[in-house]
């Protein structure tokens, strides 16, 4: 099992923080007093710093086999993935700002920046050709670039606030392409399988959400998976930017995710997995993305310490777990609905052999489909139909190849005919050298699979096995076709129900039959699939990366937080002691963890439905919510104890449909964030008194907004710009008096600031759509304080900035110099709090 253990080493990179390997270590830069003070001394002690190696000769000779790209075409290729791999960045085409942050880079930022590029004929940043609607953006300037050349820095200001704020998403381009191949809609149910760091999770989030109006949710929903805790707090904190009520975060072993089967003997032409609990039966999906763990060498641009790490048994290594993981997503996929497979590896045995593997066991039930008339402007590659094994330094052309001590380890799935070999005897004489698995198909629903010509005598004429599959319509990325990274893609249409199949692998003359057992056997019938490691335990692969994210997800120089959250809350330093201990018991226990399959999972804080009615209703009546808006039975907290409830979550009807059918079946659903905060609990002194305990979160916000009929102000330009500037203001010291009158005239507690269109407040309630801006903010006894993160303020004043409607009283141009004067930034571009922090916190502590 050589091969398995290898890819250990990646996992680990997701378990602490990855440095930057591009970058150059202070200590190893030459300087002048150490070249004159230390010639005599020093000369031979510090060796000069050296380039990070980007070459491995087994990578050469591996990639040049396989004909990843033709002979003419190596040395481009190669010289392409030895530079740094360029920025790209996402808009995200759900955020109000969407317009202006799209003509801010069209208009702005494409002609300031084009002085700084060497190549006359090379853009500065463009549009991404094939990305709809120009949301999707790329620079020719690297991470490092833009951190260190002084010019840039108000466009890396500009990538660091909008990435924090949610309003952009920095993201690797080929990274952007399988969401689109997956053609989502507003109301499917989605299932990303392996979903960390997230930026995928985030792309299909804001997909279902862009036709959505003011104060209403899509019918459709997310499930974001992970199997590894901390790679799931990060995709939390990645996708909580998104501020949705239709997101599910949960935390499994992707080839065992649950199936949440509530009846066994339902039909399966009836589940739509939408709709009243009486219809969902088993959590089924629309759309399946299976972006697999892999050894990642198409990401050597960004993390080129891959160079040096490369073998490969790294790919042979996590065959298994990706066809393994593959069948359950296809499983999980419902009838009439699309998979996309996709690795950031450019390795056929992790890509092609796993695609063949899949049609192979589906048979006629699952076509490949020919993308490649989507996406026209996206230069790509077909898949490849012949490949060899690399094993322990040896070419293998077929699996009649492998040495018989091998077969445990390389499976016929890694080769494309997939044929599983007997030896002759005396009893199997007249059978064929080469037999095919049971159910075959070619990727279409019409025909079973039908060879051609014999495969084995074809390998021995080609010196090259050729796969009956059309692996054509997969698609290829490689870096120097668009100056990225590399990818690989394929798209699934499931025709029908898979059949119900066991494979069975012929036995081997003198090798025992529990050691040629395939590795991926397979017991399904129509409505689960259970997957068996070879030796019928449920073996834990090494997991590697599908995505190096990690880095371009975060603002530069931020570590990741360990513990952003393991109930996907923003834990006070009491509760993060607690989980601290919860981790050091769970670490204690030792040994390998036992999948459950009902029940509540330890370590994991429940999560229950809020009907505390007393409250719920003090909410209503305090805000005036209109009735039209649906708060029983879509609020749930991550607390048993009402009385000691901090926070509300609510949460779309899909994720009701889904909670509730989750309760059914035992909690089988592992989950770890759910649901957008909606409301806070008051905690300071102030707060106490007042009404209401319970304050509107910001995240919450822009969906309420439009039922809340108390508790509510419409704020001029001038005054508004002063609460975004100054964060408290009494009431007498607003230029509009009559403003400052009716916020004194408000009940103690939260209420929401609403900027008007116009130069003066408005009296009556104005109609709230997607364009309106609003804050929250704490009535106190004598003044206003703004409840919004001061990152917040100063990205909302730029975006009012840029807009320019001086006509009707909007800020102008000439109040920038304002603006400019209340930033205060530490030496990590870090937004400083202003004097009146304390204030800010006494209103807005949890």
């Amino acid at each position: 099992m050589g091969g398995r253990g290898r890819s250990r080493t990646q996992r680990r990179h997701f378990k602490q923080s990855r440095e930057n390997v591009w970058k150059r270590p202070k200590s190893d830069l030459p300087s002048s007093d150490n070249n004159n003070n230390n010639n005599d001394n020093n000369e031979n002690d510090k060796p000069n710093w050296q380039p990070f190696a980007t070459q491995n000769p087994a990578f050469d000779e591996y990639y040049k086999e396989q004909g990843i790209v033709s002979p003419e075409e190596w040395d481009s290729f190669m010289e392409v993935l030895r530079k740094p791999l360029p920025s790209a960045f996402r808009i995200n085409s759900s955020t109000q700002f969407c317009p202006d942050i799209r003509s801010q880079l069209e208009n702005d930022f494409m002609k300031s920046l084009q002085a700084e590029v060497t190549d006359g004929e090379v853009e500065a940043i463009r549009p991404l050709p094939w990305y709809p609607e120009n949301l999707a953006w790329q620079s020719n300037f690297s991470r490092m670039q833009l951190r260190k050349n002084q010019t840039l820095e108000r466009f890396h200001e500009f990538l660091k606030l909008e990435n924090e704020i949610g309003n952009i998403t920095r993201q690797e381009a080929v990274s952007m392409v399988p969401p689109l191949f997956l053609d989502v809609r507003p109301y499917h149910f989605v299932l990303d399988m392996c979903a960390a760091p997230g930026s995928k999770t985030f792309q299909l989030l804001e997909i279902i959400h862009r036709s959505t109006k003011a104060g209403s949710l899509p019918d459709g929903m997310v499930v974001a998976n992970d199997l590894d805790v901390q790679r799931c707090n990060l995709l939390i904190h990645q996708t909580k930017r998104m501020c949705t009520a239709n997101l599910i975060v949960t935390n499994h072993e992707a080839q065992h995710f649950p199936g949440c089967r509530l009846n066994r003997n339902c039909s399966s032409s009836s589940e739509r997995g939408v709709g009243s609990l009486s219809s969902i039966s088993q959590l089924i999906f629309d759309r399946v993305l299976c972006d697999v763990p892999c050894s990642g060498d198409g990401t050597l641009r960004k993390a080129p310490d891959i160079w040096r790490k490369w073998n490969a048994g790294l790919g042979n290594g996590v065959h298994g777990l990706q066809v393994q993981i593959a069948m359950r997503g296809v499983s999980l996929l419902k009838v009439g609905g699309r998979m996309v497979y996709s690795t950031c590896s450019m390795n056929p045995v992790e890509n092609e052999a796993v695609v063949a593997e899949i049609l192979r066991k589906c048979g006629g039930s699952l076509e490949l489909v020919d993308v490649s008339c989507e996406l026209p402007q996206l230069v790509r590659r077909p898949g490849l139909k012949s490949w060899k094994v690399r094993d322990k330094g040896t070419w293998l052309v077929s699996y009649k190849d492998v040495p018989k001590y091998r077969r445990n380890v390389i499976v016929p799935s890694m080769f494309p005919s997939g044929i599983s070999y007997v030896e002759p005897t005396e009893t199997n004489h007249d059978m064929e050298l080469g037999e095919k698995h049971e159910n075959d198909g070619n990727g279409n629903s019409e025909d079973g699979f039908k060879p051609p010509e014999d495969p084995v005598a074809l390998a021995d004429e080609l010196d090259k096995e050729i796969c009956n599959f059309p692996l054509e319509r997969c698609t290829r990325i490689v870096p120097h076709d668009q100056n990225g990274g590399a990818f690989f893609i394929a798209v699934f249409h499931k025709h029908s129900p898979l059949p119900a199949m066991q494979e069975k692998p012929h036995i081997l003359q003198g090798v025992d039959e529990q050691s040629v057992k395939s590795p991926n056997q397979v017991i399904e019938d129509m409505k689960e699939l259970e997957v068996i490691s070879g030796n019928g335990t449920d073996e834990k692969f090494s997991e590697a990366a599908s995505e190096a994210d990690l880095i371009d997800n975060e603002p530069d120089g931020a570590a990741v937080e360990p513990h952003i959250c393991i109930t996907g809350e923003e834990h006070t330093s009491e509760e993060m002691q607690a989980t601290g201990h919860r981790e050091t018991d769970r670490k204690r226990a030792g040994g390998k963890r036992k999948l459950q399959t009902q029940g509540k999972w330890k370590g994991v804080d429940p999560v229950v439905f809020f009907k505390d009615e007393s409250i719920i209703n003090s909410i209503k009546t305090f805000y005036g919510i209109d009735e039209s808006f649906p708060l029983n039975g879509h609020l749930v907290t991550r607390n048993n104890d009402i009385n000691h409830v901090k926070r509300i979550y609510y949460i779309s009807k899909s994720v009701k449909d889904v909670l509730e059918l989750n309760f059914s079946v035992g909690q089988q659903l592992k989950i770890t964030s759910i649901g957008l905060k909606m409301f806070e609990r008051q905690s300071s002194r102030e707060g106490s008194s007042a009404p209401c305990s319970f304050r509107i979160s910001s995240e919450g916000l822009p969906l309420i907004l439009p039922y809340i009929t108390k508790q509510i102000l419409y704020a001029s330009p001038v005054d508004f710009k002063h609460l975004l500037q100054y964060k408290t203001i009494k009431f007498a010291d607003f230029v509009d008096a009559e403003f400052g009158q009716k916020a004194s005239n408000q009940m103690m507690g939260c209420c929401v600031i609403v900027l008007s269109k116009g130069n003066n407040a408005l009296d009556n309630h104005a109609q709230v759509n997607e364009s309106t801006i609003a804050i929250g903010c704490w009535k106190g006894r004598a003044s206003l304080t703004v409840m919004v993160t001061a990152i917040d303020c100063q990205e909302l004043l730029e975006r009012l900035l840029m807009r320019k409607e001086p006509e009707n009283g909007s800020l102008g141009q000439e109040e920038k110099s304002d603006v400019e004067a209340n930033k205060v930034q530490d030496s990590n571009g870090s937004i400083e709090k202003n004097e009146n922090a304390e204030k800010i916190k006494l209103a807005t502590s949890s």
